[in-house]
Formats: C-alpha cells, sequence, structure tokens
C-alpha cells in the first residue's frame, strides 16, 4: 500500500505542476493553458485519495496525527475552487476558434494565486 499512496503523492505533486506551469507560461497571453484544468483535477482526485488512505489508517500510510485535519481541510475546498476556475476558463477558451479564446483575467489569476496559496499552505500549515 506505500507504493500506492506514494504514486497518489506523484501524481498530486505533478498535477499542482502543470496547474502552475500552466498559469505561468499563458501569465502574459490573453488565454489559459487546456492541460491546468486536467491537472487541477488529477491533483484533486489524488489529494482526496491520499486523505481518504491517511484516514482509514492504512498500513505504510503516514498516520493521521502527522498532519493538521484543518489545513487539509481548507486545501480541499481550495482545490475545488482552483479546479472549477480552471474548467470555466477552459470553457471560456473554447469559445474561440480553435479553443486559442481568451480567458477573463481574474479567472486566469484567481488560479495562479490559489494555487500559491494551497503550496504555502502545504509547506508552512501542515
Amino acid at each position: 500500500m506505500t507504493f500506492f499512496y506514494d504514486a497518489l503523492v506523484l501524481v498530486h505533486f505533478l498535477g499542482w505542476a502543470v496547474v502552475l506551469g500552466g498559469y505561468l507560461a499563458a501569465l502574459k497571453a490573453p488565454r489559459m493553458m487546456s492541460g491546468v484544468a486536467h491537472g487541477a483535477l488529477a491533483a484533486l482526485l489524488a489529494g482526496t485519495a491520499m486523505m481518504g488512505l491517511i484516514e482509514a489508517g492504512v498500513d505504510g500510510v503516514p498516520p493521521a496525527a502527522r498532519f493538521d485535519l484543518w489545513g487539509m481541510r481548507v486545501k480541499l475546498i481550495l482545490a475545488l475552487v482552483i479546479t472549477v476556475l480552471a474548467y470555466v476558463a477552459r470553457r471560456q477558451g473554447a469559445k474561440a476558434e480553435r479553443g486559442t479564446g481568451t480567458v477573463c483575467p481574474w479567472v486566469k489569476h484567481g488560479i495562479g494565486v490559489l494555487t500559491l496559496a494551497t503550496v504555502v499552505i502545504a509547506v508552512f500549515w501542515q
């Protein structure tokens, strides 16, 4: 079970890397990278599965006492908001020809700011 948990951690980190990298790559452009929505969904699902394993107390998984559950709840809410914003941005971009449409600046920058907030919470609050 340790391998499965570690694989979920890897998918979780890669998902957030795709979200943050996609945001930074499209920072000066009026559009958003299409992979941001998929990265956000992957990070959300992997993080939820990791929390399920932690709460279940599965062998080989760090115990729940190691984590601040309020921090995890805040991260879950932020991940849900980021995923919704990413799909809103994807839908806005898809309205134009070949999916290269403009995205509202507050949606795009909201994804970036909330992703950075999630990373900061993970580093300092956990």
